[in-house]
């Protein structure tokens, strides 16, 4: 979203205080927000608002699914840490979203999105293509709206993107009635923004600060845990002065991956169902845990009466209602994460002397590292996600699915800097790597996007390969195809007793097929010895690519802890 957004599009501001009708307050007020594109689909309840698009040149981009649609913007507004914004028709067109902004809700991504709605009269009716949005989406939100007098609409939006994008980021929902955008009235987009049950706390109190920086001082086995929270907040660089002043120990969740570098020395990787065992057991095994923007989810703990038993626990969140929610919390810190750490750097605590439990650290990571057997002639999705590091050179901005391939490219790929990893971490939501790919190549012009996708996956959205061919976008796809729905097939290895129900695919389409008939160039490796060449030549292509990798199809994603199991509980951590 850059200043020169008005003059790019070829569209002019009006004036305050003009009458005009609801679709264009709409507009207008998209381009008083800095709102460079839009994911949509049109239909019948929001012709005036597609109709405004086209005579004020908006960058819209026609998604080829609504679900396509809202993912494109979160992965938008996940690497912008701008509101993605999201319009789509009423009825289906509304509910085709509903998972997307399930996901964004969980996940902490601002979103604004507008649903066109029946007429007021109509609403109530069981009209044609009606559906209660504002009911179905009230449990997901931060908030929603239903406009019902023209002149309310500016006040809306105006609060829709301040809600969206303060305090603990989340998706904010328009319902827009076709009579309200039609009708006209006077657009005030001046008026400030005043919500008094609705101020979230930025600046942590200072006590609570010094009380955490004494608690670090007194330790003698602490451990910082990162959450999304870290990124949202922009905290990346205060997050690393800290942890190098201090020279704590930090681990990650899923979600957290970037806002501390994966290469460095004080990184004990991902934590969780399958992270590290040296980032495991230092939770375990510690007297102090730092969370920072961390939610403590259930895939992060494990079996909660296992968690971390021996520490004393400072938790820092924006969101007062995350702390103690799953784990007690002996230091609460209410805050934006940037905020916090900045303090604690100012605050003059004396370091701890940590050698014994950095050294107990190494070992662990020595002894216990993440490893898989390499075959000559089976191409292992480790080893594929390792090349795709080398080759990208860390810099890439990596778009994942959810299951198998999500904790290879997480386990594998180490990143280094902040906004370069976008994944459905809490709803799991299968179809987001590639849409979301889109939304993160408009967010970020001028760097490699990779979509790291599951071949189940991938089929849930792949008519969004359209979007690639007519924009040429250069969003490279790798298929780590194994053939399966892979986590799922997995869990029923494990826990089923190899009963494999309705989780191994018969058969498959043809992936390079499919691409060429988008007009995108595809390769399909099943020799190792090609792939390094192939993705090579497929990162350096400028248009966008489809690499169909078919690797091992019984490879299992380890380390794990199993359900019911605490970090001490770890299986597959040794070949």
């Amino acid at each position: 979203m850059g200043p020169e957004t008005k003059e790019m599009q070829g569209r002019e501001l009006k004036d305050e205080n003009q009458e005009m009708t609801g679709a264009s307050m709409l507009i207008q007020a998209l381009a008083r927000e800095n709102v460079d594109v839009i994911f949509g689909y049109p239909g019948g309840a929001n012709l005036t608002t597609y109709d405004e698009i086209y005579r004020t040149g908006m960058h819209h981009v026609l998604a080829r699914h609504e679900q396509g649609a809202v993912h494109a913007a979160e992965g938008y507004a996940r690497v912008s840490g701008n509101p993605g914004v999201c319009v789509v028709t009423s009825g289906p067109g509304a509910t085709n979203v509903v998972t997307g902004i399930a996901d964004a809700m969980i996940d902490s991504l601002p979103l604004v999105v507008i649903t066109g709605q029946v007429a007021t009269n109509a609403i109530g009716t069981d009209a044609f293509q009606e559906a209660d949005v504002i009911g179905v989406t009230m449990p997901i939100t931060k908030h929603n709206f239903q406009a019902r007098e023209v002149e309310d609409l500016p006040r809306m939006i105006k609060e829709a993107f301040h809600i969206a994008s303060t305090g603990r980021p989340g998706p904010v929902l328009i319902d827009l009635p076709k009579d309200i955008a039609a009708a006209s009235g006077f657009f005030n987009y001046d008026q400030p923004v005043e919500l008094p049950g609705y101020q979230p706390t930025v600046i942590p109190n200072k006590l609570q600060i010094k009380k955490l920086a004494d608690a670090v001082s007194e330790a003698d086995r602490p451990v910082v845990l990162t959450g999304a929270g870290v990124l949202h907040a922009h905290g990346s660089d205060e997050l690393y002065d800290y942890i190098t002043k201090q020279q704590l120990p930090v681990a990650s969740t899923l979600l957290g991956l970037g806002a501390f570098p994966g290469t460095h020395e004080l990184f004990l990787g991902m934590v969780g169902m399958h992270g590290t065992y040296t980032a495991n057991m230092a939770l375990h095994e510690s007297d102090l845990l730092i969370s920072i923007g961390a939610r403590f989810d259930d895939r992060v703990t494990g079996a909660l009466k296992h968690f971390a038993p021996n520490a004393k626990v400072a938790h820092i969140d924006i969101d007062p209602a995350e702390i103690g929610k799953n784990i007690e919390t002996q230091i609460p810190v209410v805050g934006d994460a940037k905020e916090a750490l900045r303090m604690l750097n100012e605050y003059n605590g004396t370091p701890g002397e940590f050698s014994e439990w950095k050294q107990q650290l190494q070992g662990w990571q020595e002894e216990y590292p993440l490893w898989y057997h390499e075959e000559k002639d089976l191409l292992k999705p480790q080893h594929l996600m390792e090349m795709i590091y080398e080759e990208t050179k860390g810099e890439a901005v990596v778009t994942t699915d959810v299951g198998q391939h999500q904790m290879w490219a997480a386990q594998y790929y180490k990143f280094d800097r902040p906004d370069c990893w976008v994944t459905s971490g809490g709803l799991g939501t299968m179809g987001f790597g590639f849409p979301s790919a889109i939304g993160a190549q408009f967010a970020a012009p001028d760097r490699q996007v990779v979509a790291v996708l599951g071949d189940a996956g991938f089929q849930m959205t792949a008519q969004e390969m359209s979007i690639l061919q007519e924009l040429n976008l250069p969003v490279k796809i790798i298929l780590v195809n194994n053939a399966s729905l892979g986590m799922v097939r997995q869990w029923q290895e494990l826990f089923y007793e190899q009963r494999y129900s309705n989780s191994v695919f018969p058969i498959q389409p043809d992936f390079v097929k499919m691409a060429e008939a988008y007009n995108i160039k595809g390769w399909k490796i099943e020799n190792p010895g090609d792939m390094q060449e192939v993705l090579r030549e497929a990162l350096a292509h400028p248009g966008p690519v489809l690499m169909d990798c078919r690797v091992e199809k019984e490879e299992n994603v380890y380390p794990m802890i199993a359900p019911g199991k605490g970090h001490h509980e770890m299986e597959g951590i040794k070949p």
